[in-house]
């Protein structure tokens, strides 16, 4: 059925679940099966690894059905007539209860890869059954209530695609961890797919947005480069039933991607084409052969977590204290639990964790599965977001931390700790047992207000769960968070990295960029790709980005800015926005985010991004930023860009009539505004008392500025924490007729209550 349209699938063959079964009634072990199966302790399973043996060894030294040896051989015939007499095969196991919508039996069976004879097929097909006995198996089953006996093994046959000289992974037609349907995430890694599968390296990460694939624009919308120290190949010794061994990847081979942008193009463009084919989120395996450099799909299954999930209600978490950090990784489950850490190295270790205790190892393979339950939260060295591991944590709803690097060297046997994956992918462990909070949002219960309720955001890594939540958009998108934590680095010292002569800051720049040539690509990407993420998560709805407002002393923070950043006595009220983007002393840097922020809009197409300009004191400034951003291909009004302007300065509130017709829209910056009405310094602890966003006369300005864009008919809203803060001012703000309110993810529930709340006239009181 797909071939037609042009996915790569390998040939091959497949054994029935009728060859199974005659294949245990011809050897007579159906009955023998049972009753080992009778003798598993359900209650705690102590005795599992005994009975999956005893199960095991009932297939030992038999052989198969002659019927089925002879169509086995005849299958085998017909694909060496077609490819070739040389070819190898790659034997995988199917459980006929596997792949359910609902239970994934990802890893319960064995694979056998590099087979190269009918020999070898043969005995690959007898292993194949028996693995249906493996403990983790039997524990699966067991906890998903399937019976044993009811439950049959088809043996897949495909032509062996020569990963092992290319690259493999996996591929999920929705991001796994929030379920957010109009992304395919792709992992990848070199060599053979156990490595990624088995969780043992961090693989190279692309998402890709489907509603610009479709469009066919430049559709991938973030990528991150995975460690992939492992690479998996054949093994020179064929006399095993496992013919592969694990070497070092070269350096410069862990510093390169494993996909080119067409691959991982095309790959996502097969995975929705299988979606669609079966009509529900997919979990795949790909692999490119290295000799013919053509990429296949080799395995499909539906996805089985967030495809089932019903999305009701969503609870948020939030830690109350800090703690001493222990390590960080790729967080699982948007949740927090604390425990007592268990290092454990091998399964078989499995009565030392205790019910509730967080298992902390170098890596959670399928031989883990029968103990995961037990863990209050996992924690792992190795894997990537697509580790078979990760997969059985999410359908567990465990709370999990993978490819740490150094969990089992950071964290002490027996210690007190706190898992926390409550910030979008991003997972923390700390010391000691933390307090945290947790509410409960009823997304059907919650009534919208008439009045926009937008969210304030800079971290993309939030953005698929959050999207989620009740919200019209994103009011406010400062760059400034990704700049400082996914670029790192000041964008001049990347513009002129050639003539920095700090060998400390050349050695730390280059460590983070080392795979970008053209340094200052480094920049652009990262920004466009973290832009577009949030403006994906959220598309078709409005994303408005603030450009950069760093202060002098915060970009001289950056790596290398102190070589290109003034030195100012107050720089709250100095070198800061608009005024930066044309002089001369930045504007190259500027011009650097014009480059990112187009990419996002022409080639991504992702044009519910809108651009805001901060920190703009006078008209003649409006009109030379404006004039820039038409330089670089940013034209207002072309290809539907609007314009907005940050009104967080006097002179905006008094002259917002004339700066009116070169905006499409206000944005109100109440912490800004009220520093500036009240001559108070926003970061001084002497003056804290006397800072207030109710003050009447910052409320009058806020009065002034709505009543001036209703009467030219320019869109305002306002972003700050008073409206949530306090109900009485979003009462003000709805009574004045402002177009909408952006409130931070931790403060918009009770934003909207109190939008929607009816108060008394606002004091300051």
């Amino acid at each position: 059925h797909l071939k037609p349209l042009g996915i790569g699938i390998p040939g091959g063959f497949a054994t029935t679940a009728s060859a199974y079964w005659d294949f245990l009634d011809k050897n007579k072990i159906k009955e023998k099966l049972h009753a080992v199966l009778n003798n598993l302790d359900r209650n705690t399973f102590n005795n599992l690894m005994e009975i999956g043996s005893a199960a095991r060894a009932l297939f030992t030294n038999k052989d198969l059905p002659s019927q089925l040896i002879d169509e086995i051989s005849t299958a085998l015939s017909r694909l060496q007539n077609t490819y070739g007499t040389d070819i190898s095969l790659a034997v995988r196991s199917s459980a006929t209860a596997e792949d359910l919508p609902n239970a994934s039996f990802a890893g319960q069976q064995e694979t056998y890869l590099n087979i190269r004879n009918c020999t070898e097929l043969l005995r690959a097909c007898v292993n194949c059954f028996r693995s249906l006995f493996t403990d983790r198996a039997i524990k699966y089953r067991e906890d998903h209530g399937f019976d044993h006996m009811k439950v049959a093994l088809s043996v897949g046959v495909q032509l062996m695609v020569r990963s092992d000289k290319g690259s493999s992974g996996v591929i999920f037609t929705l991001d796994p961890d929030s379920g957010f349907r109009d992304v395919v995430l792709i992992n990848g890694i070199w060599g053979l797919g156990e490595n990624i599968v088995q969780g043992t390296i961090i693989p190279d990460e692309f998402y890709v947005f489907k509603p610009t694939l479709q469009a066919k624009k430049k559709a991938i919308i973030s990528r991150r480069l995975g460690s992939k120290l492992k690479t998996m190949i054949y093994s020179e010794n064929k006399a095993t039933d496992h013919p592969v061994v694990n070497i070092d990847t070269p350096k410069n081979r862990q510093e390169t991607f494993v996909l080119t942008d067409l691959e991982v193009e095309t790959l996502a463009h097969w995975s929705v084409l299988v979606e669609n084919h079966y009509g529900r989120p997919m979990d795949l395996e790909w692999a490119k052969d290295g000799i013919t450099n053509k990429l296949f799909i080799v395995q499909a299954r539906p996805e089985t977590v967030f495809s089932q999930k019903a999305t009701h209600s969503m609870t948020t978490y939030h830690l109350e204290s800090q703690g001493n950090l222990l390590c960080s990784g790729i967080g699982l489950s948007n949740r927090i639990v604390s425990g007592k850490a268990r290092i454990l190295s091998d399964p078989r270790d499995r009565d030392k964790l205790q019910a509730g205790e967080i298992l902390v190892t170098s890596k959670t393979n399928p031989d883990w599965d029968p103990i995961l339950k037990k863990a209050a939260a996992i924690i792992t060295d190795q894997g990537g977001r697509t580790s078979h591991a990760a997969i059985v944590a999410r359908e567990l709803g465990a709370v999990a931390v993978v490819g740490t690097s150094n969990a089992t060297q950071s964290i002490v046997d027996g210690q007190e700790i706190t898992v926390a994956c409550h910030s979008g992918k991003r997972g923390d462990v700390y010391e000691g047992i933390l307090s945290y909070s947790t509410k409960t949002i009823d997304l059907e219960g919650i009534e919208m207000p008439a009045t926009e309720v937008k969210l304030i955001l800079g971290d993309p890594d939030q953005a698929f769960h959050l999207a989620q939540m009740p919200n019209n958009g994103i009011g406010l998108m400062r760059l400034e968070f990704i700049i400082n934590h996914s670029i790192q680095i000041h964008p001049l010292a990347l513009k002129y990295f050639d003539q920095i002569d700090d060998p400390l800051v050349l050695e730390k720049i280059e460590t983070l960029t080392h795979h970008y040539p053209a340094k200052e690509n480094y920049f652009i990407d990262r920004l466009a790709e973290a832009v577009a993420t949030i403006a994906a998560a959220f598309y078709p709805k409005e994303v408005i980005v603030r450009l950069s407002d760093f202060k002098s002393n915060e970009y001289a923070n950056l790596l290398g800015g102190q070589l290109f950043e003034p030195k100012e006595d107050n720089p709250m009220i100095g070198f800061r926005g608009a005024s930066r983007y044309y002089d001369k002393k930045y504007k190259e840097g500027f011009m650097m985010e014009c480059k990112a922020l187009k990419i996002v809009r022409d080639e991504m197409g992702l044009t519910n991004v809108k651009i805001m300009i901060p920190f703009c004191r006078t008209i003649d400034e409006a009109k030379k930023v404006i004039n820039i951003l038409a330089s670089q291909g940013l034209h207002r009004g072309k290809n539907a860009l609007e314009l907005y302007l940050m009104i967080e300065i006097p002179s905006n509130v008094i002259l917002a009539e004339d700066f009116a017709p070169y905006f499409d829209g206000f944005s109100i910056g109440s912490n800004d505004l009220t520093q500036l009405t009240l001559g108070i310094d926003r970061d001084s602890e002497f003056l804290s008392d006397l800072f207030d966003p109710r003050d009447p006369s910052v409320l009058k300005m806020i009065e002034m500025v709505i009543n001036s864009a209703k009467k030219t008919k320019t869109k305002i809203g306002l972003c700050g924490q008073a409206p949530s803060d306090y109900p009485e001012y979003a009462k003000f703000l709805v009574d004045l007729g402002i177009d909408s309110i952006s409130f931070n993810p931790d403060a918009l529930l009770q934003g909207i209550i109190n939008m929607s709340k009816k108060q008394e006239a606002i004091t300051s009181e």
